[in-house]
């Protein structure tokens, strides 16, 4: 197995608790539109950009006027009303620091949207061991297409086959394999092990990756 060279990473969910706040801006956007759905079907499709959550939570184009509102006005919501409820998981700065003493390059491969970016890279408290950052408007399709993963494989300069992703979600680990890149994940953002099947290893969170980072795929184990 070749030692890896740097790691993609998410960022809700896996590096951030963020997911609930996510799907309850959601939920709000829509009612406002009186599209009411409900926090729990909404919150096992977070880890998707609103290119794929709209349709399969309310059958909106997301390419519509009504589609492209309701987009908008979650992530005002998100950032005016959930944003400052945002943590970072224990162990996130202590685990990209460990990466980056390997000698790790670390690339955000996020479904956020570009105006949301820099706030989440905040919440982690460590915004400056980030190499690059690529987001669903840099790409034409969001997760489960590979696209993100793709442009962020292009980001880091290295091969895919040097690069391996953390995630918390289905849609992360297939994405990752469809662009040939090899996948660790992580149960904090509320996936179980059947859901995440096809990940090589698969941990609780940040912390458990962290003390078990010496046998674990990061350092070529």
């Amino acid at each position: 197995m070749k030692r890896p060279r740097g790691a993609l990473l998410d960022l809700d969910g896996t590096l951030l608790d963020s997911n609930d706040a996510h799907a309850l801006a959601w939920v709000a956007a829509l009612a406002e539109r009186d599209i009411h759905v409900r926090r729990d079907d909404v919150r096992p499709l977070i880890g998707m950009g609103g290119d794929k959550l709209l349709p399969a939570i309310a059958n909106i184009d997301p390419e519509s006027a009504l589609g492209r509102a309701v987009s908008e006005r979650r992530g005002e919501l998100f950032r005016e009303h959930y944003l400052a409820s945002v943590d970072p998981f224990p162990g996130v700065r202590a685990l990209l620091e460990r990466m980056r003493a390997d000698g790790l390059t670390l690339v955000v491969a996020s479904s956020a949207k570009s105006d949301e970016l820099g706030d989440l890279l905040d919440a982690t408290g460590a915004r400056s061991l980030f190499s690059a950052a690529t987001t669903s408007d840099d790409v034409a399709r969001s997760k489960p297409d590979p696209d993100i993963v793709t442009e962020a494989v292009r980001r880091a300069g290295l091969d895919a086959d040097e690069l391996v992703m953390l995630g918390d979600t289905p849609y992360d680990v297939e994405a990752a394999r469809r662009a040939g890149v090899r996948i660790v994940a992580v149960r904090c953002g509320g996936w179980d092990d059947a859901g995440l099947r096809g990940a090589a290893a698969i941990y609780d969170g940040p912390a458990d990756l962290l003390t078990r980072y010496e046998s674990s795929i990061f350092a070529g184990r």
